[in-house]
């Protein structure tokens, strides 16, 4: 086992893997942009050293500053967490000519299953189902031909792409030629590769990922499901597990071929494969491989009672995986909630500022994960997660209410975030009975605006006095919960994140 590993990551995924190697008794090493000098991640590790100002080219994607930390600090292994550096072979790889070990996939799998062209034919040669597609010459001819032959609608996708950026709806062959040429801009500006693939566009498909893990003695298994239809701009904000839509023999044969795929990608470590489901035939389809652990992990954790950020570690010092398929089982019901400073009335557009005040909810079968604190900055420079909030419960109409409940104890103060957007989603009809599908959101929440309500004087004065507080370098007073309005009050002035800000 190592003695020593350097995160090479920022926030939540940071602090959750430093959490990870204290309990291992692992030696963690943080890396911080000149914006995350203060930053919880730097505080919580055993040694943490800056390593470039707060643009991430210049800091977290800058591969060789990050292995100089590695070495000064002599740390045996690296954990790239997700974003940045993690599904990037090259980093990979350079990571083993150090002479340090990389907790992730080889770099040939990162790179044989990041190209989704490449993942479509691998992936067909194996025998696994794929969305019948076009990945062949994309020059604009090519691809309106095969757009034909596959039927309309299409989704253009950028084959180097991920995150849901490079994509576009075509529903009519008069609307692909401005699919195409907005998809090759932003693949190009996101990837630096403007190459294109087409897809059958499955209308209201069910986005379903199995959880893997292959260890280096050619054990390979799955941890079951996550449903990760609630989507907004092709991104998730909730998740949970088991899908309301699997029913045992569609699952089982779709573990299948989710073990499949990482046979076929000689994969080691965590990896998640994505499916589409068709709600309809309930034929489904692979996407592509995510060659690392997800933000979503946490509910997997929560109903198999596995640590994944642990076992990543364990497969990368070449430990054997000690259980075997039948041995594992789901065992009641997890729901994740992101809880993202964005602004849902106008377009989900990022909404950064300081945290003057972040009150965590507690409970049986409550898990929050984050990187952040009361008085730490959301930075326009990064992605604008502040938390993400993860309920457990014995079935799916529990842990909704336990999930509502938990998100009316949060409380976030001075900044606009999407925490009354997550429970009105919830408590929608169509999510309870699990009705819910990957373009819903548009559907559904186009017109949606967070409730307003009168803030008392002694709401403003509270508030500013909590800023002076945190300016000042002291931590805020925040009033008692005798003080505040009841935490049921789903509109109560303390949920300040929707309909207020100082300034405003």
């Amino acid at each position: 086992m190592f003695s020593k590993i350097l995160i090479a990551n920022r926030g939540e995924i940071a602090v959750r893997v430093i959490r990870a190697c204290r309990e291992l008794g692992i030696a963690s090493v943080a890396v911080y942009s000149e914006a995350d000098r203060r930053a919880l991640h730097t505080r919580l590790a055993d040694e943490a050293l800056e390593i470039g100002p707060a643009a991430a080219n210049e800091s977290y994607l800058n591969i060789e500053r990050i292995l100089d930390a590695a070495r000064q600090t002599g740390a045996q292994a690296i954990h790239p967490g997700y974003g940045f550096l993690a599904e990037n072979a090259s980093f990979a790889r350079a990571v083993g000519q150090a002479g340090l070990v990389f907790i992730g996939p080889p770099a040939e799998a990162i790179e044989g299953m990041g190209n989704k062209a490449a993942a479509r034919t691998h992936m067909q040669a194996a025998g696994v189902p794929v969305v019948p597609g076009w990945q062949g010459e994309d020059d604009e001819g090519s691809l309106r031909r095969a757009a034909a032959d596959i039927g309309y609608p299409v989704i253009v996708k950028a084959a180097a792409g991920g995150g849901g950026k490079g994509m576009r709806v075509a529903r009519r062959p008069q609307d692909l030629g401005e699919a195409l040429a907005a998809s090759r801009r932003e693949a190009r500006a996101a990837f630096g590769n403007e190459r294109l693939i087409l897809e059958r566009y499955v209308a209201q498909a069910h986005h379903v990922e199995f959880q893997v893990l292959a260890d280096g003695h050619g054990n390979v298994l799955h941890l079951f499901e996550r449903e990760c239809s609630i989507q907004r701009r092709h991104q998730k904000i909730i998740e949970e597990t088991p899908s309301p839509l699997l029913d045992a023999g569609l699952r089982e044969q779709m573990g299948a071929a989710a073990v499949a795929v990482a046979r076929a990608a000689a994969y080691q470590n965590a990896g998640t494969v994505e499916f589409i489901v068709d709600p309809q035939t309930r034929q489904f389809y692979f996407l592509e491989m995510n060659t690392r652990l997800q933000v979503e992990h946490p509910i997997t954790e929560m109903v198999v009672g596995l640590d994944l950020a642990q076992w990543q570690i364990r497969i990368a010092a070449g430990e054997r995986l000690p259980f075997r398929q039948q041995d594992l089982a789901q065992r009641g019901h997890a729901i994740e909630c992101r809880l993202y400073a964005e602004d849902p009335s106008h377009r989900f557009l990022p909404a950064v500022g300081r945290l003057l005040g972040f009150v965590e909810p507690k409970g049986p079968g409550v898990r929050l994960d984050t990187g952040v604190t009361t008085g730490d900055e959301v930075s326009v420079y990064y992605d604008p997660l502040i938390a993400k909030l993860i309920v457990q419960a014995e079935d799916r109409p529990a842990a909704i209410r336990r999930m509502l409940a938990a998100l009316s104890e949060t409380v976030l103060l001075g900044i606009t975030t999407n925490w009354q957007f997550l429970q009105d989603v919830l408590s929608h009809p169509d999510f309870v009975q699990g009705k819910a599908h990957t373009t819903w959101i548009d559907e559904e929440f186009t017109a949606w605006q967070a409730p307003l309500c009168e803030l008392p004087p002694e709401v403003l004065v509270a508030a500013a006095l909590a800023e002076a507080q945190i300016l000042q370098g002291a931590e805020p007073a925040l009033p008692s919960d005798k003080a505040r309005p009841a935490l049921g009050d789903r509109y109560s002035p303390w949920r300040l994140s929707n309909h207020f800000r100082l300034g405003e």
